[in-house]
């Protein structure tokens, strides 16, 4: 009797998840991004939602917690209804490498978050406000070299892609630095023009318009290859620093018990959006 009551239990349970999956979405859907407002991730995730939105016929509100290594974002999607209504944008460093940054976490980012779809591929560049006039890559390393301890580096965020790829950058260059970590890249950003930051690594995205404007100098992208938007800035293993390379993706995540009906239907969407050719 116990395994008949079970058995009609999970048809039943089985036909709502269906019913569910087919009606989604009827209402608002909130799009979690761990970093403040400008940054890549904010910037990819408000440009592709805003076309899936279009498709769907239902509201995406973007959501910025900034916070605790952008754990505080993962956790609220981790631990959020199953139901497709909370979605997370994040990139590689906050998705993959938080759980050895902190070991203590509320959430298994494996077990609690099921990966949605990519959204893209983003080459980032190492930056310096221009005025201090370095020409090479090498320049910046000499002065590093040459006062040890002295030269700082902005981020935006600890254990962040921005982070770890001016740490990989460093380790490889083989020389001391300071960072300086923000709740984002506008902030980030902010503090190499002024002054006060001796150097970031963040995508074009947000670095091209004060590169143009002459500003902030590219010396290096940290790709597998030169950048099409600044074909004559070198990579950094092309500048001869082993290992420096670093890969920045971005992409979207649920709630790992989401139904699988509505996870297909967000990537089918989210993959139209991608293909479309004014996005």
């Amino acid at each position: 009797m116990w395994f008949r009551l079970t058995l009609v239990g999970l048809v039943l349970a089985s036909g709502c998840a269906t019913a569910s999956s087919q009606s989604w979405p009827t209402k608002t859907i909130r799009a979690i991004v761990p970093l403040s407002a400008g940054s890549a991730t904010d910037i990819v995730a408000r440009t592709v939602l805003e076309q899936v939105s279009r498709q769907i016929g239902q509201p995406i509100i973007i959501e910025n917690r900034t916070g605790a290594g952008n754990t505080i974002a993962m956790n609220l999607v981790a631990k959020a209804d199953p139901d497709g209504y909370t979605i997370l944008v994040n990139s590689a460093a906050h998705t993959m490498k938080q759980k050895a940054i902190y070991p203590n976490l509320p959430f298994d980012t494996a077990r609690d978050l099921w990966p949605v779809i990519p959204l893209g591929n983003l080459p980032t560049v190492l930056v310096v406000r221009a005025a201090k006039g370095y020409k090479s890559i090498h320049d910046l390393v000499s002065d590093a070299k040459a006062r040890p301890g002295a030269m700082n580096y902005s981020s935006t965020g600890a254990g962040n892609s921005s982070h770890l790829n001016a740490e990989r950058f460093r380790l490889s260059a083989g020389f001391d630095a300071v960072h300086v970590p923000f709740k984002g890249a506008p902030e980030a950003v902010t503090e190499v023009l002024a002054g006060r930051a001796d150097f970031l690594f963040t995508t074009m995205l947000v670095t091209m318009p004060f590169i143009q404007d002459k500003k902030l100098q590219a010396l290096a992208v940290s790709g597998q290859r030169r950048a099409s938007a600044l074909p004559d800035i070198p990579t950094t293993e092309e500048s001869g620093y082993k290992n420096s390379y670093y890969n920045f993706w971005i992409g979207m995540f649920v709630s790992a018990n989401t139904p699988e009906g509505i996870r297909s239907r967000l990537y089918v969407e989210t993959r139209k959006a991608l293909e479309n050719p004014e996005l």
